[in-house]
């Protein structure tokens, strides 16, 4: 399996087709799977905004009045607004802004990103990644695509690639009913393999200033397994986020 990145991509703005940017730079073959950095899916589509855009309300002060206390940082009530507003849920709200997305995806600051944002404060998240992953694969060679992102790990330190939205291609594969070696069948294996090509592409693609937002990997196979696409857990089957489940409220209420 090859990973290599795509050069000489532009800074993209609103309205570029990421897809015609790829197509330009390197010959896809229809088995690859291009990984793109939900950075500038979220540019294309104009996720860009001002801090002064966002008027908060008394629960994003409460909260940002939380988190100072919690870290002893001054917090801008303004951006805790912001991250209230692309969420669902706040599970955590000290030390930290610990949010669903309304894509079901769960990280710090609903993924809110302050780096590398031309003409703005903030970068949010796409709206809805899968259909980001869908229309960059409808304008591609390559029959699947992955919307990346970076996000920390419970119980360890440093952060790793992950797949947002994804198209072309199962979130993982089931290994259920299939045996090992020694003939035992497995029951609980389900290899999440959008989050690992992502992690991957984020080892090639980097972090900064690099400016290789998009990853293709040549040679990966699927293989002859069940698919699946529940990425995200739900609630009811998440046992983390019942232990948490005091802790945390709806955005919405």
């Amino acid at each position: 399996m090859d990973v290599f990145a795509v050069s000489d991509l532009p800074e993209v703005r609103r309205g570029d087709s990421l897809a015609a940017l790829v197509e330009n730079r390197v010959d896809l073959r229809p088995d690859d799977v291009v990984c793109v950095a939900s950075t500038v899916v979220s540019k294309t589509e104009g996720q860009v905004a001002d801090l002064s855009s966002f008027d908060p309300g008394s629960r994003a002060r409460a909260v940002a009045d939380r988190l100072e206390r919690a870290t002893g940082d001054d917090k801008d009530p303004r951006f805790a607004q912001a991250v209230l507003n692309e969420s669902t849920d706040l599970l955590m709200d000290a030390p930290f802004l610990l949010t669903e997305t309304r894509f079901g995806h769960i990280t710090v600051n609903a993924g809110i990103d302050r780096s590398n944002v031309p003409g703005g404060d903030l970068l949010l998240l796409p709206e809805r990644p899968g259909e980001s992953a869908e229309r960059i694969e409808s304008g591609v060679a390559a029959d699947r695509v992955i919307v990346t992102d970076t996000c920390g790990r419970p119980f360890r330190h440093g952060q790793r690639g992950v797949a947002l939205g994804w198209a072309g291609l199962p979130a993982a594969r089931d290994w259920r009913g299939e045996r090992d070696r020694e003939g035992r069948e497995l029951g609980v294996t389900v290899q999440a393999v959008v989050d690992e090509l992502a992690a991957a592409a984020n080892l090639v693609a980097g972090e900064g200033a690099g400016g290789t937002p998009v990853v293709v990997v040549r040679g990966f196979e699927f293989g002859d397994h069940d698919g699946s696409d529940a990425l995200f857990r739900d609630v009811e089957g998440d046992f983390v986020r019942q232990a948490l489940d005091g802790w945390s409220y709806d955005i919405d209420e």
